[in-house]
């Protein structure tokens, strides 16, 4: 006769290993960038004490980059012997597991570079090319047990325009005009990425939030996120704003950058620097009306379109709050997918 095994006596990494149980609710926020991530994860450690009382550990950058998905998304390879993407899936695993120990019932991960670098979207003129494979990378590393991701999308001229304003302003070099005319004619929109993200995870729960109604309300997109009541002090912070184009002229002088070698669009003007011609705009701007018709149609079931009802159009102004803090500050504190490859990146 075989005994019955309790599965409490079961040593932690060994039911994490058979996948006897689900241990906790694993959730994804992916950013992407330039949609309030920042101000999302101020928030999210402001309120550190409450999550934590409600059953919900946090990871979030101040965490994450001190080495713990280090060699993940790199290409494999070894050093000194070790497997360097295994090494990483091995501290995931570790540190999800003493969440857990800890009495966690969810683990929330919020990191925007979990799906790749809006350098790297620059460069390769198009949104997140590698953000599948990344995406399964991750998934194996908790071992399939992905519940929910939450992403935030933005209005393709603007977060364009943003990503390209962050990196001048921290001296990279102003896009050229080849380059901004390939990312206005792209085919690829946020329906793609949605799709390359649901083919990486195909039994998770994708949830899209239109950044034009959740922005400076951080407590919206946790309750989305955890389907939880979210604490509302620290939700209306607004943090990591993209240099204005007067910033951007003082930012480019300091690095020697003459007046007279400036574009048209950056050395006249004031207000949110837009390099794209009303052309370039105007087709961005139909095809985030796309993916917005396609999410709000149900996307082919790969992903949930959720929407503030408290607004009902886009605010005129940002929400109020810090306009000049950023991470530094908080330091110092279906037919489309068939025959989809993701690329590597």
């Amino acid at each position: 006769m075989t005994a019955a095994v309790s599965l409490t006596r079961l040593p932690l990494a060994a039911l994490w290993h058979k996948g006897i149980d689900r241990f906790m609710d694993i959730i994804l926020h992916v950013g992407a960038h330039r949609t309030g991530s920042t101000s999302f994860q101020h928030y999210l450690r402001r309120n550190r004490g409450q999550l934590c009382a409600d059953g919900t550990a946090l990871w979030e950058p101040h965490m994450l980059r001190k080495g713990m998905m280090d060699g993940l998304f790199a290409k494999p390879r070894m050093l000194n012997g070790r497997n360097l993407q295994r090494r990483a899936m091995g501290r995931v695993r570790m540190h999800a597991a003493q969440a857990k120990r800890a009495g966690a019932e969810r683990l929330l991960v919020s990191e925007e570079n979990m799906i790749g670098a809006p350098r790297a979207c620059l460069r390769a003129a198009t949104l997140y090319p590698a953000i599948g494979e990344r995406m399964a990378r991750l998934d194996a590393a908790f071992e399939g047990g992905i519940t929910r991701v939450v992403m935030s999308i933005r209005a393709l001229d603007l977060w364009w325009s943003s990503v390209a304003a962050y990196g001048v302003g921290r001296g990279h070099a102003v896009p050229e005009v080849g380059r901004l005319d390939a990312i206005a004619g792209a085919p690829r929109s946020w329906r793609d990425v949605i799709t390359d993200l649901s083919c990486a995870l195909p039994k998770t729960e994708i949830i899209v939030l239109p950044f034009e109604q959740f922005a400076g309300q951080a407590d919206k997109m946790l309750a989305q996120a955890t389907m939880r009541p979210a604490p509302h002090d620290h939700a209306q912070s607004w943090l990591n704003r993209s240099p204005d184009v007067v910033m951007l002229r003082d930012r480019m002088a300091e690095n020697g950058v003459p007046l007279a070698e400036l574009p048209p669009h950056l050395a006249e003007g004031e207000g949110r620097w837009n390099p794209f011609t009303p052309e370039q705009a105007a087709r961005l701007r139909e095809a985030y009306a796309d993916d917005l018709m396609w999410l709000t149609a149900g996307a082919d079931g790969l992903a949930t379109l959720t929407q503030d009802p408290s607004r009902t159009r886009a605010g005129t102004s940002l929400p109020a709050g810090s306009l000049i803090q950023g991470q530094p500050d908080d330091q110092k504190l279906n037919p489309r997918i068939q025959g989809r490859l993701a690329q590597t990146g």
